[in-house]
């Protein structure tokens, strides 16, 4: 049985729409409501959720206690996947590779354009995707979004396409995208 990581920070991807606030926000993770749907017969999938933040709210301190987390976690060999809001999460990347410069294991960043739940949504589509990838591919870092997946330091959030594209060169190691 292999097991997985889960661990949910948030983003759009957890995001609820509230009818007394009029807006889409984070309230509680709902991930294992769409696990159930998944058929992972040789999958112990372990979610652990973190927080739940719109990315643009994140902090130091907050990246701080992933890694907090990811370093307990890390020891016992079995691979990550992280959900994420869009758009930080290449910042939260390469966060995760200079502070992991040697890691065992793969780590998978995913999250959502538009909500789990809601019409159109990416969000089932990329978690079923980071599942897989984290299956497969061997240790680093990286994004897997739409069918794609990216080392975490050649990506790029692309607003215009809605997606991530790839970048030739490494992307900023210093923080920012």
């Amino acid at each position: 049985m292999q097991i997985i990581y889960l661990i949910t920070t948030g983003g759009t991807i957890e995001k609820v729409y509230s009818e007394q606030l009029g807006k889409v926000h984070n309230s509680a993770s709902k991930i294992g409501q769409y696990l159930t749907r998944l058929r992972l017969p040789d999958c112990d999938v372990r979610v652990i959720p973190i927080m739940n933040k719109d990315s643009l709210e994140m902090t130091q301190e907050d990246r701080v206690g992933l890694v907090a987390e990811m370093s307990r976690l890390l020891p016992e060999g079995h691979p990550f996947v992280i959900t994420h809001g869009t758009d930080t999460m290449v910042e939260t990347g390469l966060y995760l590779q200079r502070t992991f410069p040697s890691l065992h294991v793969p780590v998978v960043l995913t999250g959502a354009m538009t909500p789990l739940g809601f019409e159109g949504s990416d969000g089932l589509q990329n978690l079923t995707e980071s599942l897989m990838a984290s299956r497969l591919l061997g240790p680093g870092v990286y994004i897997v979004m739409h069918g794609r997946v990216f080392p975490a330091d050649h990506v790029r959030k692309d607003r215009d396409l809605g997606t991530f594209v790839e970048t030739t060169q490494s992307v900023n190691p210093g923080g920012s995208e």
